[in-house]
């Protein structure tokens, strides 16, 4: 298994994330619709130890987290959005809740 990660390591277009993180903020699920198909994202903000990081969630993985929740994401994937790291399973990575 991969080594645990944390959010003072990210860096954008950084792929293969592994990472244990505590949700302490839940944004409002927005609906989006895109050539690859229609859905839901939703941000929540994530942390750890060293630092606190957006983590975007997508479709069913909204309903399964809220403030308090440990999540752990393997194989997740970094973006920049204006300036500031956003943190999501992408294609292939999974959402674990702890």
């Amino acid at each position: 298994m991969a080594e645990l990660m944390k959010v003072k390591q990210l860096k954008p277009r950084m792929g293969n994330v592994f990472i244990e993180l505590e949700v302490v903020s839940k944004g409002e699920p927005r609906e989006f619709a895109s050539a690859k198909g229609q859905g839901k994202v939703c941000n929540v903000a994530g942390k750890d130890e060293t630092g606190e990081v957006q983590v975007s969630l997508w479709n069913e993985q909204i309903d399964q987290v809220n403030e308090g929740t440990r999540i752990r994401i393997e194989n997740g994937w970094v973006s920049e959005y204006k300036g500031q790291l956003q943190l999501s399973t992408g294609k292939f990575g999974t959402l674990h809740i702890l």
